[in-house]
């Protein structure tokens, strides 16, 4: 069993490895200068009609750059207002049950880690959304020197920036967390220290929220708004300068494709890591490190300490594999060609996720006891540390199927997609109706996994067993974030190639670029939904046991498990597995209207001043109308949905008890998760499906502008929310609920008994 200096070490280590690393790759995409290339292409011409010159074209770059990095700052700066005084108003809720359940000092250090949880979310958010627009206007500058190497390097670093940067942070703040409080506790209290430090799950967890939820309604009121106008009224080309919406459209990518994606996987790292340490802290054994009896008071804390933390060096080590594989994409596998672009992004998932397996068999070996006992929620398991390696290897191939799974049906190489596109030769409706169709059918094998791995890591350690394999899932956190980030600053690039009037070969550089990043998106979904399943079945798992050492230390019977068929659990089941529905309804409504209202403004612009759709137009729409419309609609309508998810587990436990808590979570984790697969990849395949046409890949359907791509274009734009704000945020309607209530668990257990105040549970 190795030290408490060593896990320090082989923890902070790593951690400070991926935040080095991620400056290394910033510094990098910086030797990029915002200066244009000179041009080959004789007829392309500036906006405005005089000749081209490098001056004016690379004033044209940093005039749009400028204008993106504007209006993602602004929104971001008045979304975390909002954030801020959430947290302010949330930190005192957190304090007042907390102490009123347990004790003011658990009180004061649970709200602590809300805060510090909170303020490394929006960081994180934050972080990402600087590096995306910092490297967006690079990867265009790169795509006019020869090949593709060179600008898939500036976008993919640009992913790696955030995805290590955030996983270094999140790791560091988290462990050093843990220390300061470890100062203060005994060893038979770890429980109580561990239950104290699930508020930064919280925390994370409830930025994410609003970040994925803000975001999602920003960017997709903006791309709806752009299209229907743009490109299905009046056919001008996505992107094109004269669209009034287009500058809204591009800081949408970066609000909530990068800024909410990235705390939102931030939320599940916390989550996932705190509900291990809830659920091990109480696990006497691994407490103890597999000593019997505490002979030896030092060694056994410090030995018992490594295997405490087991789940958060996983975390590590996953940074360093991670950082490992990133060598395929820049330098063994460099992408020189259009069709390596796609391979090079799937390596890094499977490449990342083989290397897991022998560095956490290592760790396992070395910070886990041969074997340990389990209290679990049936009966009392003897588990090992291969055991325990199972379930983490589980969870972490588990995400890969997912994920590949997902490629499949959303990547426009494979036949779903094709099929997808073939559908739009009848119209719009039988693309709907197709895309529905490869939407439910794309849930089949990610639930089947996922109940896979439940059951294996459930019979070997039980939801000690559930923490680790969701632990494991995100094992590669750093490498997902990187090809998810990718897309986003692909997608940005395009735009910028598309504003600028870059010659035509700039931007089929972009659009290849963007629709791998499209595939990589979904992708990165995918992982991120079966990833939101299995943390909030493992926050599930720990607030039962969080539940029962309540009743343990109320002298109380905890031997009887969660009884679906109990009335109050049952009745609330039903009511869960409707919040998702209810939660989807509210924020596809938010984007709705603000895409009316986006789609009303540029058709104003348009018949106001009809020199805009001019061909060689000298005139230029009022962007910032069309981005004050998107900033106030999501700003506005982001607080209802976040409301329901936080008051939903509050409200059920503090009237209706813990028995109803239990039906809640359970419903809304298995409507949850399968409705979120559904709209993500529906969405996902009609945006791929568009890009085939766009791609005159089967001339047979009509390429640009022909009546087919008007069938896609609407595809699309019904997909927008579907993909982008409602599938992706109920990943953390999943998780939100489950922290909330483990956060909140003796506060509920402390309310006549977890009967809630009005004592139906008998």
């Amino acid at each position: 069993m190795i030290s408490i200096e060593s896990t320090s070490s082989i923890i902070i280590v790593c951690a400070g490895i991926g935040l080095l690393w991620a400056f290394l790759q910033f510094t990098l995409i910086a030797k990029t200068k915002v200066s244009a290339h000179e041009q080959v292409d004789e007829k392309s011409s500036l906006v405005g009609g005089s000749a081209r010159t490098q001056e004016a074209q690379t004033a044209k770059l940093k005039e749009i750059y400028t204008a993106i990095s504007d209006g993602a700052e602004a929104f971001l700066h008045a979304e975390y207002s909002i954030c801020g005084i959430f947290v302010v108003f949330f930190s005192v809720v957190v304090f007042c049950l907390i102490s009123w359940g347990q004790s003011v000092g658990e009180g004061f250090l649970t709200t602590l880690s809300f805060i510090l949880g909170a303020v490394t979310s929006i960081a994180s958010g934050y972080i990402g959304m600087k590096v995306a627009v910092f490297s967006n206007v690079r990867t265009t500058i790169n795509a006019q020197k020869d090949g593709y190497q060179e600008c898939f390097n500036t976008a993919f670093r640009a992913g790696s920036v955030m995805g290590f940067a955030l996983s270094g942070l999140g790791i560091l703040v988290l462990y050093v967390t843990l220390m300061l409080f470890y100062t203060g506790f005994d060893q038979k209290d770890w429980d109580i220290m561990m239950g104290c430090i699930s508020g930064y799950g919280l925390g994370g967890s409830s930025i994410a929220m609003f970040g994925r939820v803000g975001g999602g309604i920003y960017t997709k009121a903006a791309d709806v708004g752009a299209d229907l106008v743009g490109k299905v009224v009046h056919g001008i080309p996505e992107d094109d300068p004269r669209n009034p919406a287009t500058i809204a459209d591009n800081v949408g990518d970066n609000v909530g494709d990068v800024a909410g994606m990235g705390a939102d996987l931030f939320g599940s790292f916390a989550e996932s890591t705190c509900a291990a340490l809830v659920i091990a802290s109480q696990t006497y054994e691994l407490r103890n490190a597999g000593w019997g009896a505490v002979c030896y008071p030092i060694a056994v804390r410090n030995a018992g300490w490594g295997a405490v933390c087991y789940p958060i060096a996983v975390s590590a080590i996953g940074v360093i594999v991670c950082l490992v594989t990133s060598f395929l994409a820049t330098h063994i596998y460099p992408v020189t060609t259009e069709n390596k672009i796609e391979l090079a992004l799937r390596l890094q998932i499977i490449v990342s996720t083989v290397l897991m397996i022998p560095a956490v068999y290592f760790l396992g070996s070395n910070m886990l006891p041969d074997t340990f006992v389990i209290d679990g929620v049936n009966s009392v398991i003897k588990a090992t540390s291969y055991d325990a390696f199972i379930c983490v290897v589980a969870g972490g191939v588990g995400g890969l199927v997912i994920g590949l799974t997902t490629e499949y049906y959303t990547s426009k190489e494979y036949q779903p997609v094709i099929e997808l596109a073939n559908s739009c030769k009848t119209g719009a409706a039988t693309n709907i109706i197709y895309g529905l169709s490869l939407g439910y059918k794309s849930v089949i094998v990610p639930v089947f996994v996922l109940a896979l791995i439940v059951y294996v890591a459930f019979e070997l350690c039980d939801l000690y067993g559930i923490a680790l394999a969701a632990v494991g899932m995100l094992g590669n956190l750093a490498t997902g974030l990187t090809i998810d980030a990718y897309g986003p600053v692909c997608d940005n690039a395009g735009g910028i190639a598309e504003m600028a009037e870059l010659p035509k070969q700039v931007r089929h550089k972009t659009d290849a670029l963007d629709a791998a990043g499209n595939t990589t998106a979904a992708v990165g979904k995918g992982f991120a939904i079966g990833s939101a399943a299995l943390v909030s079945l493992a926050l599930y798992g720990a607030f039962v046991v969080r539940i029962r050492q309540a009743q343990i230390h109320a002298h109380e019977d905890a031997s009887v498990s969660v009884q679906i068929l109990h009335p109050l659990t049952f009745a609330f089941l039903l009511i869960g597995s409707m919040l998702p529905y209810w939660f989807s309804a509210m924020t596809m409504k938010s984007v709705g209207e603000a895409a009316m209202e986006m789609v009303n403004e540029v058709q104003r612009q348009f018949l106001e001043t009809p020199e805009l759709l001019h061909e060689n137009t000298t005139l230029r729409p009022d962007y910032e109308r069309c981005v004050e419309i998107s900033t106030k609609s999501a700003l506005k309508e982001m607080i209802a949905p976040g409301a329901l998810v936080m008051l939903a587990p509050l409200i059920t436990g503090t009237l209706f008890g813990v028995h109803a808590v239990y039906g809640l979570l359970t419903g809304g984790l298995l409507s949850g998760v399968q409705l979120a697969i559904s709209m993500s990849n529906t969405g996902g395949a009609w945006d791929n499906a568009k890009k085939y046409i766009e791609g005159n890949i089967d001339p047979l359907l009509g390429g640009k502008g022909s009546d087919c791509h008007k069938a896609a274009v609407v595809g699309d734009t019904v997909g927008d929310p579907l993909k982008d704000t409602s599938g992706p945020s109920l990943n953390i309607l999943m998780k939100l609920m489950a922290i909330i209530s483990l956060v909140f668990a003796d506060y509920f257990f402390a309310i006549n008994g977890g009967r809630g105040l009005l004592g139906l549970a008998q």
